[in-house]
């Protein structure tokens, strides 16, 4: 799904009108009426309603929606801003509301904390900053404990890189038209949004399909649709790869396990985990499907002669930085020029040494979190320069990033960057990256390209997470957890 500028979807909407053709009035009814479907499925029958109208295309919106929601048996009420300076749109649904609505000019009219606040007061056209009514207006609902929805985006959100926290609404539930918008994956304004609903309301599937944007949002449709099902009846487990893991050292030998688990997840033929001698025991206990290589508690310092024989590699979780890790991990960059998955101990090496960045194969997949990608490019100053410095380390060393996180961004080097859609906060715990990295490192062995590994990879990590924190309750789950959950 592409992400769209506020500017693009304002051409989307004015593509529609002209190659429907529709009129703008009509389309507005036609938003109205699907936005108004979503909330209705979302909030009791039994609520009263009251809409904060700007003078704009989304307060017409709102005016079409309280008209619509009280033909359907709610108690509506709209405060308009501005009743002098409405556009045109804003005029005409004002002039079809009921007398079963109630209008007011007083803004500061909510008198039950069961009231249910609907945001129309900008839309995605806004640019700038909140500014005198409009901004007081802002922080009144902010001050109030009511449940608050806000339609396409909460007001005073810039589309792209969001806005001050503070000036803007902080809603409970975002109903968007069509497709989610950058600020919603960025923590400036994020978590403003609440729970995210794309509302379809059938603008022009040419103009989705045509109109160019750097940015996209991998949901399940996507994901499905790179996914390799079919298997020959005639295959064998040396048809879907080899994957070896170099990981784990002397109170870090968890990482190794977890990776290894997710990686017999992945679908690839055979699991090879490079871990401290003294584990493999263990590791055979856990998963005896899996083919263990010992190495020494503290340092990995052989590579295997064979090479050559594995379809992908990962290498960091856990690992450390012994001197002798990073001469061997310099020599492995030298005799294994596959896609590898970089993870860890292996990024914080190449941060201590960024010359090795040149040195990694074409298309390997880095998977740093915050800390270890601000140690790899430096600090930024805002969202805005974060996704640059990601996409420019994907372009410069033509490597797939995958910055990992809520909404997990994954930059390719063709430019493009997918903000997946699972996951949640409950995943923030040690070992998660692990396992990542392990499904990461199956999926290539199993023939995915990085690009489509990284995305189908973080999708179904996130999914599993999902699934396991429903299962065991969220403050109870560990990063193992999501091992058990994975179903590709």
């Amino acid at each position: 799904m592409k992400i769209f500028t506020g500017k693009q979807l304002s051409e989307w909407d004015r593509y529609t009108i002209r190659h429907e053709p529709i009129a703008s009035i009509d389309l507005m009814e036609r938003a109205a009426g699907r936005l108004a479907d979503a909330l209705q499925r979302r909030v009791p029958l039994c609520s009263r309603l009251t809409f904060f109208v700007g003078k704009g295309n989304n307060g017409g919106d709102g005016l079409a929606m309280a008209r619509i929601l009280s033909n359907k048996g709610f108690v509506c009420r709209v405060a308009l801003l501005f009743p002098d300076s409405l556009n045109d749109n804003c005029t005409v649904n004002l002039s079809r509301l009921p007398d079963s609505v109630s209008v007011t000019h007083d803004p500061y009219c909510i008198d039950s904390p069961d009231d249910i606040v609907v945001d129309t007061i900008l839309g995605s056209g806004f640019v700038g900053e909140a500014r005198g009514k409009v901004l007081e207006v802002i922080h009144y609902i902010n001050s109030l404990p009511n449940y608050t929805v806000s339609i396409d985006l909460p007001s005073a959100m810039n589309a792209e890189f969001g806005n001050i926290y503070a000036d803007i609404v902080h809603a409970d539930l975002t109903l968007t038209i069509e497709c989610p918008k950058l600020a919603f994956m960025l923590p400036e304004a994020g978590n403003a949004c609440g729970d995210v609903e794309c509302v379809g309301i059938g603008l022009n599937d040419n103009f989705r399909h045509t109109a160019e944007t750097p940015f996209n949002y991998s949901d399940g449709d996507f994901i499905d649709s790179l996914l390799m099902r079919k298997r020959d009846k005639f295959s064998h487990k040396g048809n879907y790869g080899h994957t070896l893991l170099i990981c784990g050292s002397e109170g870090m030998a968890g990482a190794a396990f977890l990776a290894t688990g997710a990686a017999l997840r992945s679908g690839c033929g055979y699991v090879t985990a490079m871990l401290p001698q003294e584990y493999i025991p263990a590791l055979a206990a856990a998963y005896p499907s899996a083919l263990p290589i010992g190495k020494d508690a503290n340092h990995f310092d052989k590579i295997p002669y064979d090479i050559d024989k594995y379809t992908s590699l990962a290498i960091g979780c856990g690992l450390g930085q012994h001197s002798h890790t990073i001469r061997s991990f310099e020599q492995l960059l030298d005799v294994y020029r596959r896609p590898m998955v970089i993870d860890a101990d292996a990024i914080n090496i190449m941060s201590s040494n960024t010359a090795l960045l040149g040195r990694i194969p074409n298309n390997s997949i880095i998977t740093p979190h915050i800390g270890e990608f601000r140690r790899l490019v430096g600090q930024w100053a805002d969202e805005r320069e974060k996704i640059a410095k990601a996409r420019e380390l994907a372009e410069t060393y033509s490597v797939v990033v995958v910055l990992k996180g809520a909404y997990t961004m994954v930059c390719l080097p063709d430019g493009n960057v997918w903000f997946n859609s699972t996951g949640n906060a409950f995943m923030a715990k040690a070992g998660s990256g692990d396992v990542l990295t392990g499904l990461l490192a199956g999926l290539l062995a199993r023939g995915y390209t990085p690009a489509d590994a990284a995305r189908i990879g973080v999708y179904y990590h996130g999914l599993a997470g999902e699934a396991a924190t429903d299962a065991i309750s969220g403050e109870s789950f560990c990063s193992d957890d999501i091992i058990r959950f994975i179903r590709i």
